[in-house]
């Protein structure tokens, strides 16, 4: 069965033959956590660095900012079985798709900063990454594997 994440969203998955896939990820964040010892995989796809810059958005939906998506994703990976010490974490998107390549905000790259730090913070590292650039992605999890590919500009490759 496949799993569509939407913008702000996240999906957690223990069903071997299931894929997890986020379309059109340009500046926002598709970040991947997959235990293989208990089959637990999931997908997040991050809009915003910082919940700061609007609170109230962040308590209807965490999954918006990294800083608050990120904890409450893994929380429900553990709650479905998966292990901090066990996950493997691959990232793909932060690109710069403007047109005039002008992206004076760099949410893509300040998304991926905060990213890192959250993650350095709790002792987890990215196994793989795929990030800036100026071509939008869509990022694929397929839970029996733990396999994450892309495909951007119709060129398809695996992290």
């Amino acid at each position: 069965m496949k799993h569509v994440v939407g913008v702000a969203d996240m999906k957690i998955i223990s069903q071997p033959g299931d894929i997890i896939v986020t379309h059109a990820l340009g500046s926002c964040l598709g970040i991947t956590i997959h235990d293989p010892v208990a089959n637990v995989g999931g997908m997040l796809h991050v809009m915003m660095p910082l919940s700061h810059i609007n609170p109230e958005k962040a308590k209807v939906n965490p999954y918006m900012f990294v800083d608050t998506g990120l904890p409450a994703f893994f929380r429900e990976a553990y709650a479905a079985g998966g292990q901090k010490k066990r996950m493997i974490v691959k990232v793909a998107g932060g690109a710069n798709v403007q047109s005039n390549q002008n992206d004076r905000f760099e949410i893509g790259s300040r998304n991926f900063i905060i990213l890192k730090k959250i993650l350095w913070k709790n002792n987890v590292l990215i196994e793989a990454d795929d990030v800036g650039g100026t071509k939008a992605r869509t990022m694929y999890l397929e839970i029996g594997t733990g396999k994450v590919s892309l495909n951007s500009a119709g060129v398809d490759t695996e992290l």
